[in-house]
This record gives structure tokens, sequence and C-alpha cells, in this order.
């Protein structure tokens, strides 16, 4: 007899969720020189997109009024930003091909929430690589550019990864969510989910003004690593992104991602199945 207060559906499905993520992990464990390897490939594809940035500024002083040192900083803190919500939830980017194949019905009679099945199936744990680089130019950058951090700018920089990773997240889930009204909309998610990690790692300052207002009050990109590093070192904002938009970060988050919910909820209601 189940104990009082207690939800046995609830443990169930908690006890479900760890069974599917610990398979794929240790699936992914047991193979440990191709995981290494895999690891040491996304680390290089993240260091390999820095030296564009690099060439960048050596021919120039700064970049969007910032300079290479900073720069590190927005881009290390957006990477982290993106493997950590890439690696929990992107594989939602490829709901289409589930929704072409049947597939998707096979997971929606399991008493395990579908979104947490679809992000379980392919926890590629190579990401790791790009993470463990992006923390690393991150925390490095911070040090070199003369971080002084007060209470309140530590608290920020500490949290300032996981924030950005939930915005990123909730631009995957939106993205999965409009592919149960596309056709194949897989493209169409990677142009805001990867297409706005590109934009994360590049001082907002570059681009055109009315880029800069859509990836900071429409797609908040902008609020990742930019936003964020301008309170960290104590830099003015350029118009549109004024410098406390760095503060706001978390909020938009929830924002999104009630949004995010909102649209999933929306789109498996809306599905028929495989044949329309």
């Amino acid at each position: 007899m189940a104990e009082q207060g207690a939800s046995p559906q609830g443990t169930s499905t908690l006890r479900m969720v760890r069974t599917l993520y610990g398979s794929r992990i240790r699936a992914q464990l047991s193979y440990r020189a191709n995981f290494a390897t895999d690891a040491a490939s996304q680390a290089l594809m993240s260091a390999i997109e820095f030296l564009e940035l690099w060439v960048i500024l050596g021919h120039v002083d700064t970049f969007g009024g910032l300079t290479l040192v900073q720069v590190m900083v927005v881009f290390g803190l957006a990477s982290a930003a993106f493997a950590i919500a890439d690696l929990a939830f992107g594989e939602i980017d490829g709901l289409s091909t589930y929704i072409r194949t049947g597939k998707l019905e096979t997971l929606m009679i399991r008493p395990v929430p579908l979104l947490l099945q679809i992000s379980s199936l392919d926890l590629s744990l190579r990401r790791i690589g790009r993470l463990a680089v992006g923390l690393a130019m991150y925390v490095t950058a911070l040090v070199l550019a003369g971080f002084s951090p007060t209470p309140a700018t530590l608290l920020l920089a500490i949290a300032a990864p996981v924030i950005g990773a939930g915005i990123f997240s909730a631009l995957f889930v939106m993205a999965g969510a409009l592919q149960f009204w596309l056709i194949d909309g897989r493209e169409f998610a990677n142009a805001f989910t990867y297409g706005g990690n590109y934009v994360a790692q590049n001082p907002a300052s570059v681009f055109a003004l009315p880029m800069r207002a859509l990836f900071t009050f429409v797609i908040p990109t902008s609020l990742v690593a930019y936003a964020p590093t301008l309170v960290l070192l104590g830099l003015p904002g350029p118009r549109f992104v004024p410098s406390w938009a760095g503060w706001i970060g978390l909020p938009v988050a929830l924002l999104a991602w009630g949004l995010a919910l909102l649209l999933w909820r929306s789109g498996v209601r809306r599905y028929t199945g495989a044949g329309g």
C-alpha cells in the first residue's frame, strides 16, 4: 500500500525518466574511446568557431566596442549556455522526423511525458566537450578582463550559463513545437536555435538596429551572453540593449518557458497521427 501523501504515478514517472537518461548515459560511456573522441571533436569545433572572431580582431582593435578578451567572455558564456541546452533538449529539433515516420505515436502511448522522452532519445554526451571549452573560456576571460565581483555580480556570473541555457532550451522547445504545424520544419527550427547561438556568440552592437531589437525583445539571444557581459565588466550598452538588460535574463527565461510549454501543449493536442 502506498504511503499517505506519496504519488505512485509521480514516483513511477520519475523512476522511468531516471531509467531513460541513465540508460543513454551508460550506453555512451561504455565506449570510452568513442566518447572521448566525440567530446574532443566538439571541443575542437567550438575552438574553430572562435577563430573567426580572433581573425577579425587581428585586424581591428575592437569588435562591436569590445576587446578580444571581452569578446571571449561573450563567446564562452554563449557557448556554455548553448551546450547545456543542446545536451538536454537538442533532440527536439528532429521532431518532424518522428512525425513523418509515425514514431511519435509509439512515444505518446508511454506513461512518460512526451517532451522528456524526446529530449532523452539522443542524449549526446559528446556535447560536454563544447561545454568544457565554453566554461573554460568564460572563466579565463573574466579574470583577464579584470572582473571585480560584488556579491550581486558574482551571483550573476555563476547563474548566467544556467539562465542562458534556460533561454536556449525554451527556444528548442518552441522550435520543436512549431513542427506540429510545419511539414518539414527542422531547418526552420535550426534558424532560431543554431542561428540564435551564432548571434549570442557575437556582441549585439555589431548588428543593425532592427536585428538588435529582434534578438533582444523577440528572440532574446542577446540576453544570453552579451547583456550579462555588459553588467559583469561594467560596460555601457548600445541602443536597444541597455546595460540593465543583463539582469532580466531569469524572468525572460521563465516567460520563454511558459510560452514554450503552451505552444508545445497546443501542438500535441493538435496532432492527429502520421496519416494526418
